[in-house]
């Protein structure tokens, strides 16, 4: 199953900021770190290289990404034409603060009260643009909450006489081609959960964990990961958490269970994990040209 998500709202939200970015001298895109890649939005890119706009790539919430994994991000972006990229966290001020100049080095030319740097925030929902704002101003001037989509319309602020920042709602593509591209999003609480089954995405996300950091799930549920599947890692989760279907003689939770793994990876709990390298990304890409993937599917609640 090929997850998609793509809100009505977000038709008006893609020309609008196509309009805006006309007036736009940087795009600062975020990213989530644990999944630079595949939180990437291709219109994003399509709509800044059209206007010849330079990018500064900020890989959010780094404090929740394997460290090692995120410099070989780092490393991969670097190589990159007119793109700057900085692993932060949006809740660390000092680590934000560092942002305006690291923009300015992308326009040297946007410095003056005539000529102030407009800068530009874009990137997918729930990913931390509105947290990224509000600690540019030091103030609250835009909601911030634990789903996606929470941010509707563009905002304008100006930090001063030379420099202006517009931030923009969360913008996803119409179509995510691959499915495991959907899948790391919908695990990293980027799409809305009508878009997916917690069970099924919990049951990927295990596998994963299996394959690249079998540690964090032995230290965390007291399980061998080398004695266990994927669905049987879902099921240890029940069962250490009490997840059991009410009526059903024991039976268990499997959806609750998913949910509680999900938790534990989105906020950090399971230590500090990433979901894609650009090794992994290089082969996913490798494997999809040849066609070597199965072809994506029409998920339930796409459009919603």
């Amino acid at each position: 199953m090929t997850i998609q998500w793509f809100p009505g709202h977000m038709t008006s939200a893609r020309k609008k900021a196509a309009e805006t970015m006309e007036f736009a001298d940087v795009v600062i895109e975020v990213l989530d770190a644990r999944l630079p890649e595949a939180s990437r939005n291709p219109m994003i890119e399509e709509l800044r290289k059209h206007r010849q706009r330079p990018c500064l790539k900020l890989l959010n919430k780094s404090d929740l990404a394997d460290p090692a994994v995120t410099q070989a991000w780092l490393d991969y972006y670097k190589q990159q034409p007119d793109v700057k990229a900085v692993a932060i966290s949006c809740k660390k001020p000092g680590e934000v603060a560092r942002i305006p100049a690291l923009a300015q080095t992308l326009a040297p030319h946007r410095n003056s009260n005539v000529k102030p740097l407009r800068l530009m925030i874009m990137g997918i929902p729930n990913v931390g643009k509105s947290t990224l704002l509000n600690a540019l101003v030091k103030r609250k001037v835009a909601a911030v909450g634990d789903q996606p989509a929470v941010t509707k319309q563009q905002q304008r602020m100006d930090l001063g006489p030379r420099l202006s920042i517009v931030d923009t709602p969360g913008l996803m593509w119409p179509k995510i081609e691959l499915a495991s591209d959907g899948l790391m999003l919908a695990a990293s609480h980027a799409v809305g959960p009508n878009a997916y089954i917690d069970e099924e995405v919990g049951v990927y996300l295990a596998e994963l964990l299996l394959q690249r950091y079998p540690q964090c799930l032995e230290a965390r549920y007291g399980l061998k990961a080398a004695e266990t599947d994927a669905v049987g890692v879902v099921e240890t989760v029940a069962r250490k958490r009490g997840c059991i279907i009410k009526g059903r003689a024991g039976e268990l939770d499997l959806e609750k269970a998913s949910l509680i793994l999900l938790n534990d990876y989105r906020n950090g709990t399971l230590g500090r994990i990433s979901l894609e390298t650009p090794e992994s990304r290089a082969a996913l890409l490798q494997a999809a040209a040849a066609g070597q993937l199965a072809p994506p599917e029409e998920a339930p609640g796409a459009d919603e």
